[in-house]
């Protein structure tokens, strides 16, 4: 059976969504998504992923600044969708819409939960070096990302991923999934597990005053602080009052002094081991290889960086 979606997303990450639930055989009334931001030096107004594609399909797009108004209550409800598929839109849905009568609320979520409810599952779990991950697609109630969920797929996090390399992952396994979910729906075949509250962890937002390097950690944290941070917002140092960010970094089986440069060609020392940069950027500036970057600015061997 045809289902009628209402679909919320706002980011690249829910984009192949969005294009499975158009290439399936349910059909799409209405798309919501963050509104255009002005970005760049000369303010260019930029559209979300979602927006972008949403026009290419012909979908009507809406971009409430918040949905807290009788007009996106009245729409939504007037709209009568079967299920509203949210997949990282940005906002929280007031409880007076997710009690329309006889609308399903689902979330596309980047985690295996209970673990990782919140704003940033993806980073969190590359900073604390999970050794694996997944999507959860769960009913949306009031409590944050605590309600019970109908499908789970486990991956194995790859060395040295980044927060852009797993979310491509995980985007891609939550457009299968979500239809895989759709299908039990129409069926009547779907079952909702709930969550154990007492393994529940929280992925809270990227705060820009812990993408400081603090060298005073090990390699293989800071490594894995680079990654979660990575592509942004970025985990950064200060030298000589130009903030430089650490794209990409490896451990090295090497001890010296907390925060000194010990070669060449940027080996940093940790508390344990260090790490050699291999990709950085300067602020306002390409991302280079490392040793492109040492041919326009001066890093030198004995340094110790803050």
């Amino acid at each position: 059976m045809s289902l009628k979606i209402l679909f919320m997303g706002t980011p690249e990450f829910a984009v192949p969504v969005l294009k499975s639930l158009s290439e399936s055989e349910h059909k799409i009334l209405s798309v919501y998504t963050q509104p255009p931001q002005k970005k760049f030096r000369g303010q260019k107004v930029i559209e979300t992923p979602v927006h972008i594609l949403s026009k290419k399909l012909n979908y009507e797009v809406r971009c409430p600044k918040n949905l807290s108004n009788d007009n996106e209550y009245d729409f939504i409800k007037k709209l009568s969708p079967n299920v509203v598929v949210v997949v990282a839109y940005g906002q929280i849905i007031p409880e007076k819409i997710l009690n329309i009568p006889n609308i399903l609320f689902l979330n596309v979520h980047a985690s295996l939960l209970p673990k990782w409810r919140g704003a940033a599952p993806i980073q969190r779990s590359i900073m604390e070096m999970d050794e694996e991950t997944g999507v959860s697609i769960m009913k949306i109630i009031k409590k944050l990302d605590a309600g019970p969920y109908l499908l789970q797929e486990k991956i194995k996090l790859k060395k040295n991923e980044n927060s852009e390399s797993l979310a491509f992952r995980l985007s891609k396994i939550g457009s299968k999934l979500i239809v895989k979910a759709l299908k039990l729906i129409s069926s009547g075949d779907a079952i909702f597990n709930e969550q154990e509250e007492v393994k529940a962890t929280y992925a809270k937002k990227i705060n820009k005053n812990e993408c400081k390097i603090n060298w005073d950690i090990s390699a293989k944290q800071l490594i894995a602080k680079i990654n979660g941070l990575s592509p942004f917002p970025g985990a950064w140092f200060e030298h000589n009052k130009n903030r430089i960010k650490i794209v990409e970094a490896t451990e090295v089986d090497v001890n010296g002094k907390i925060g000194e440069v010990l070669d060449n060609n940027l080996l940093i020392g940790c508390k344990k081991h260090s790490i050699q940069i291999l990709r950085i950027q300067k602020e306002g500036k390409k991302i280079l290889k490392t040793n492109d970057f040492l041919k326009g600015y001066k890093i030198l061997k004995g340094e110790v960086l803050n």
